[in-house]
């Protein structure tokens, strides 16, 4: 029989960025929160490549800037790609955002183990009850609502613990979704395989661009290529999931096939060319993921909030994983604060942070889409699958199912003529603007103006700008309903306003 249930305003499953985002941020607030992790941090975590929403937005608000700084993460200015019609590698530089000053146009790569626990540490600091070793094996619903959840401790005892609200944060292997969800969609178009390891002495890209991410494209999909610290780096492959054969197995079949696809791509092969790979440790196993671009029909439920991997996740190209997840969390954040300080009902509240969380992944999913719309080898059963413009309609409806959310007011995704049109245009504004930043940029990248001035990017880029103004200038940032009706923070960006 479990011990006698504790209590808490809020109760968080796990302790990555975006539930330790979460737990600081309503802690902030002044409410009582306990966070469950299942593993004793540091662990070892994927998605090590972060954008400045993160850095200078989220982590501003946390308070936790001057100790990122001091922990040597790999300075990131962008990314660089061997991709599209373009031979040579270009660049995609943050500092070039209309909307981003000069110290906040960079962010970092990160050994994961190291920023996870920075996040954490920070969020006990803040007053979060945080209990690791924590194994969460199901929610407690009482009349319909989850009032908390049944857990296991670091000893093997069986525990409650009840709460106003119950985050889930506990990544793609939540066991607690479906309690907010129903069920998980995937994507049509991004259903593809994940295949990666870390290598020692790998090279670098020349001069201000050696931190950046190098996205390359080959015949069976593409490869990432990231500089975690001086010697070390993250390397894998994405490749579409009929592959599936060719990843599966032993460490020493999956070793091998890693390596015949590095073999394809000549840009990271040469990358790579004195490096050996890290075969003992936290990084000595070849790990695969699957399935890894989906998202819930729903982010919350009655007493239920999904937040990052546990609501939705899209191919890693951009980045995207570690922004989404501290984004939901900011939202989340903002939309319990709101209701425990009884400022507005649960539905108004919530619906708000459905709202922005659709809208974010959505448009990174429309970029991501025209982004793989660029790649020029036709003959590439990988490439062909991923040509937005000859979208079939099962590809449209996966969109609009995605994206769309009885919250999210897209009225566009109820056309599938219209959804299948603007992809058709996003496609085209981003080839031609990388087409022709290849031919003004300079060996960095300085003068890729273009790709800024393209809608697609321009969306993409708003919703990371409204976070790291926040961070950066604080309580004076103002931003703007995303929707008719819709809210807006409150000043020190804990809560949510109504408009009028």
């Amino acid at each position: 029989m479990p011990d006698e249930p504790g209590q808490a305003d809020v109760v968080v499953v796990g302790g990555g960025p975006g539930g330790s985002t979460t737990a600081s941020l309503v802690a902030m607030a002044g409410h009582r929160v306990t966070l469950l992790e299942k593993e004793k941090l540091p662990r070892y975590q994927i998605g090590e490549s972060l954008l400045p929403a993160t850095i200078h937005g989220v982590c501003r608000m946390l308070g936790v800037t001057e100790e990122i700084e001091k922990a040597g993460f790999t300075v990131k200015r962008g990314g660089s790609f061997r991709w599209g019609t373009n031979p040579r590698p270009w660049n995609f530089l943050f500092a070039l955002s209309p909307r981003l000053s000069a110290q906040n146009s960079t962010a970092y790569q990160v050994e994961r183990m190291k920023f996870d626990e920075i996040l954490v540490r920070n969020a006990q600091r803040l007053g979060v009850d945080v209990r690791e070793e924590c194994s969460v094996r199901e929610a407690i619903v009482t009349d319909g609502r989850v009032t908390g959840v049944r857990y296991v401790d670091e000893s093997g005892t069986e525990r409650t613990i009840e709460a106003k609200y119950v985050v889930d944060a506990s990544g793609n292997s939540s066991r607690l979704h479906s309690h907010a969800s129903g069920k998980r969609i995937h994507s049509d178009f991004f259903r593809n395989l994940a295949l990666f390891g870390y290598f020692e002495g790998g090279k670098r890209l020349p001069g201000p661009d050696a931190g950046n991410i190098l996205c390359a494209a080959f015949d069976e999909g593409w490869l990432w290529y990231i500089p975690l610290s001086d010697t070390l780096t993250s390397v894998g492959a994405v490749v579409h999931r009929d592959q599936a054969d060719k990843v599966r197995g032993t460490q020493e079949e999956r070793e091998k096939s890693l390596h015949g696809f590095i073999d394809r791509c000549e840009i990271v092969r040469d990358m790579l060319t004195d490096a050996t790979r890290v075969k003992t440790g936290t990084y000595g196993e070849i790990r695969v993921r699957k399935d890894y671009s989906y998202t819930s029909e729903s982010f919350t439920g009655p007493g239920m909030v999904l937040v990052g991997d546990a609501a939705c996740f899209i191919d890693p190209v951009f980045s995207t994983g570690v922004h989404l997840a501290t984004y939901a969390g900011l939202l989340a954040a903002r939309s319990i604060n709101t209701v425990l300080a009884g400022e507005l009902g649960e539905d108004q509240a919530f619906a708000e942070f459905e709202a922005r969380y659709r809208r974010e992944f959505g448009v990174f999913y429309e970029f991501l889409s025209s982004f793989y719309d660029m790649q020029s080898n036709e003959d590439s059963y990988f490439w062909k699958a991923r040509k937005v413009t000859n979208f079939t309609e099962g590809d449209v409806e996966a969109f609009v199912t995605l994206v769309g959310g009885v919250a999210s007011g897209e009225e566009a995704l109820t056309d599938g003529d219209a959804v299948r049109q603007r992809f058709r245009e996003s496609s085209k504004n981003l080839v031609d603007a990388v087409d022709r930043t290849g031919t003004m940029q300079t060996e960095s990248g300085e003068k890729m103006f273009e790709l800024f001035g393209t809608r697609v990017v321009s969306d993409v880029m708003q919703g990371m700008n409204e976070v790291q103004s926040r961070g950066a200038y604080g309580v004076h940032t103002k931003e703007n309903p995303v929707r008719p009706g819709g809210l807006v923070p409150t000043a020190d960006g804990l809560r949510w306003n109504a408009i009028g």
